[in-house]
């Protein structure tokens, strides 16, 4: 019997994961301003998700944008983070930090046990790490039961066999969760030539905004920006389809 592959659907919003759930996500991976890769969401948005939802629910604890390495006032915000996320009922919690010279964080061992006895997944900080069999293996010592990456490239094909080096090495110590571009259009062919568990995605559609009026002359964010009257949220039936590719 196939073994089923499970779906994580990562948002922006309560909204969007409840979407996913309808299209058969597994879990979510609840963030805020995924423009910059995702950054810690509100408390508001953790404690309402964890009411609506029935499937398993992640959070990122990341502070900024930028790189992953950061200061001591920047680590105690992560922690507390950690703590307030696990408080507020989330299943699991999403961190990744590096060192200057590009291996894991020895602080994380701390995050762990502050995120415990929740589940830690190691975000795509992993795909700017120096050495990513290195950081596997300290990964795994640490006692972390997830990593997401793309194989270091910035789809998951472009790193398919980087992916699938790393499920051979990771074995049943630690799970890979395979990431970057993936729809249902291709998922079923990564799958098969990673042997990855689990896959994470987006299931994006545009949503039209329902303002009448529309001043166009002003703009919220920087030059590199997405459209003001128009924005990403998931897809149900984009999840359903990913789901039915999976079956």
């Amino acid at each position: 019997m196939k073994k089923k592959t499970l779906i994580e659907v990562c948002v922006d919003s309560v909204e969007s994961a409840l979407a996913a759930e309808d299209g058969g996500a597994d879990r979510v991976e609840l963030c805020d301003n995924l423009l910059e890769g995702g950054t810690t969401p509100s408390y508001a948005a953790i404690e309402l998700a964890r009411k609506r939802l029935k499937i398993g629910l992640q959070v990122i604890v990341r502070p900024r944008g930028g790189d992953f390495l950061y200061s001591p006032l920047e680590f105690e915000i992560i922690k507390r983070d950690v703590e307030i996320a696990r408080d507020l009922g989330a299943d699991g919690i999403v961190i990744g930090m590096l060192a200057a010279n590009g291996a894991i964080d020895r602080r994380t061992a701390e995050l762990i046990e502050a995120a415990r006895p929740l589940a830690v997944t190691f975000h795509r900080a992993f795909d700017v790490s120096r050495d990513p069999c290195a950081s596997l293996r300290q990964l795994i010592d640490l006692g972390v039961e997830r990593v997401l990456t793309s194989g270091q490239e910035a789809t998951a094909f472009e790193g398919i066999d980087l992916i699938a080096e790393l499920v051979e090495l990771a074995g049943t110590r630690i799970t890979i969760i395979g990431c970057g571009g993936l729809t249902a259009r291709n998922v079923g062919k990564f799958v098969a030539a990673t042997g990855v568990s689990e896959v994470h995605l987006t299931g994006f559609e545009s949503r039209e905004s329902r303002m009448r009026f529309r001043n166009r002359r002003v703009y919220m964010g920087g030059a590199l920006r997405p459209a003001e009257f128009s924005r990403l949220v998931t897809s149900s039936e984009t999840v359903s389809q990913v789901r039915k590719e999976l079956q």
